[in-house]
């Protein structure tokens, strides 16, 4: 093929930069939008109009045309912002939206903040690289993967949900999972009197050879980058070898420094210097001290029947993070830690897929094909549900049950069979954190992260279908006296991410705010 075969006439490739720009603002307007109707926003009385549109008052004094209106088309994923100012609707692109969120925010709150927008406008701009990169790039193998790099748009209720630190694409790109990206890791060897290691590491040992002295070290290349200064001294003295790449390559997955290779049936995650969300994503010293109690408490949990209270053909399964590696002059910056691979825990014939990737949508996704909706989301809810009940109920660990960290293993029909958590990081035990507590963030990451979202793509991808009749009868199958009283809630706990994020809060100190319980339906 000719050279100018592979590259679109100038009228051509500018109609597909339209249409890129058009999509990431679009991708990153959405999330922007659900957070500032939910947390700032005020929905003015009555149905949408007979364009579909629904009006919000914004806080603040503004001019006595109603400046401060704000309509949108949409519930699930807002698109197509308006401003009403000088008497007349007037379209917001992406950096006007920008514009409008700072100065709503800056009334709102009394404080000022430079890094969030600088955040917004890079995780458009974000999306836009992954979109251009993602049109020529090989999808993964299986849809597995594909769920798991799926997630164009992300976190749906974020301001910022795919910033990757504000660097070049350059730096990033080869190793972003929305682009479809896949790469070998870096082998490291790591003086053997510098090793800090607990729990079971052996996987890692098999990826390579170490020379005499020194034990492997697999480094993600995109925090070799990140932590080079870091680092430097440690190679010049020594303490750190190169010892080339792996022979085979990684799928990172859809937290980014979480990496999966099928052949192998390996998954690692990595420590990463970015903000990603709401943290900075390394590997805190902290986490990884308390990493094996907390695995242990939520391994022995599913042992004791978490597990096998789900309703579905097959037991939940909990994706353990067996142990980690690292280095004691550069702890957080190197450590990797190894978690259960898939085939081993999945039912025979069953493919498991990402929660997260089901409500983004993927090729392949069954809960956008299945022909009895209702059925799907009752097997669904019967492999979900009770295992972080059961978990919480009788064993006290709370899971970090959202869409990123379930997986819903479905047979070949597409019906959900299994489910599987993972990431100890994210689990609380109680009584670490008092059982109230613990409640409401597990409402938080199940209900209304999870449950919720997926409802709310269900339902609009099968118009007529109402989800929540379904729900309110798992929940009521449960002998929890909190879970009965989630069904006479007036209000659910959901996350204020922008606020969080304006006001400088710390990642994990999650503030909710009251939504209504569409389980009173």
């Amino acid at each position: 093929m000719d050279r100018v075969d592979l590259i679109p006439p100038p009228a051509e490739a500018a109609a597909s930069a339209d249409g890129v720009a058009e999509r990431a603002d679009a991708c990153a307007a959405a999330p922007l939008l659900n957070c500032l109707l939910r947390e700032v926003a005020e929905p003015l009385p009555g149905p949408p109009g007979g364009d579909g549109r629904s009006v919000y008052r914004l806080p603040g004094d503004g001019p006595s045309d109603g400046a401060r209106l704000l309509r949108v088309r949409g519930t699930r994923r807002p698109a197509e912002p308006e401003v009403y100012t000088a008497g007349a609707w007037h379209r917001l692109g992406h950096a006007a939206l920008v514009d409008l969120v700072a100065e709503v925010l800056r009334g709102h709150t009394g404080l000022a903040n430079r890094e969030l927008p600088a955040e917004m406008t890079d995780s458009r701009d974000v999306v836009a690289a992954m979109l251009t990169a993602r049109a020529r790039a090989t999808p993964p193998p299986g849809p597995y993967l594909r769920s798991e790099q799926s997630l164009l748009t992300g976190h749906p209720h974020h301001p910022a949900p795919k910033a990757r630190g504000g660097g070049p694409p350059a730096g990033w790109l080869p190793y972003a999972p929305e682009a479809h990206a896949r790469f070998p890791l870096v082998l490291l060897g790591l003086r053997e009197d510098a090793v800090v290691e607990e729990g079971d590491t052996c996987a890692l040992d098999a990826l390579g050879t170490a020379p005499p002295g020194y034990r492997l070290l697999p480094a993600h290349p995109w925090q070799l980058e990140l932590a080079g200064r870091e680092l430097a001294p440690a190679f010049a003295d020594g303490r750190l070898v190169r010892l080339g790449a792996t022979d085979f390559e990684v799928w990172p997955t859809a937290a980014v420094r979480t990496v999966y290779t099928p052949e192998r049936d390996l998954c690692l995650k990595f420590s990463l210097d970015v903000r990603i969300t709401n943290d900075i994503r390394r590997l805190w010293r902290h986490d990884l001290l308390k990493l094996r109690r907390t695995d242990e408490a939520v391994v022995r949990a599913f042992a004791a029947g978490g597990g096998r209270a789900a309703r579905g053909p097959a037991p939940a399964v909990w994706l353990s993070d067996r142990g980690y590696r690292t280095a004691d002059f550069a702890f957080e910056a190197l450590a990797v830690l190894v978690r259960d691979g898939l085939e081993d825990a999945l039912p025979s014939g069953a493919t498991p897929l990402l929660a997260a990737g089901l409500v983004e949508g993927f090729d392949g996704n069954p809960s956008a094909t299945t022909a009895d909706p209702v059925t799907w989301w009752e097997a669904y809810l019967a492999v979900v549900v009770p295992p972080a009940l059961t978990a919480f109920a009788d064993h006290g660990v709370v899971l970090e049950a959202h869409l990123q960290n379930t997986l819903i293993a479905v047979d070949a029909d597409g019906t959900p069979v299994q489910a599987l958590f993972r990431d100890a990081e994210g689990v609380k035990l109680l009584p670490d954190v008092e059982r109230a507590a613990g409640w409401e963030r597990l409402v938080y990451c199940l209900v209304v992260n999870h449950l919720w979202e997926v409802a709310a793509a269900l339902a609009e991808r099968h118009p007529g279908f109402d989800p929540w009749p379904a729900v309110r009868r798992e929940l009521g199958r449960h002998d929890l006296p909190e879970a009965a009283a989630l069904l006479t809630a007036p209000t659910l706990p959901g996350k204020t991410n922008l606020l969080l994020r304006w006001t400088g809060a710390d990642g994990a100190d999650a503030r909710y705010l009251p939504l209504p319980n569409p389980l009173l339906r």
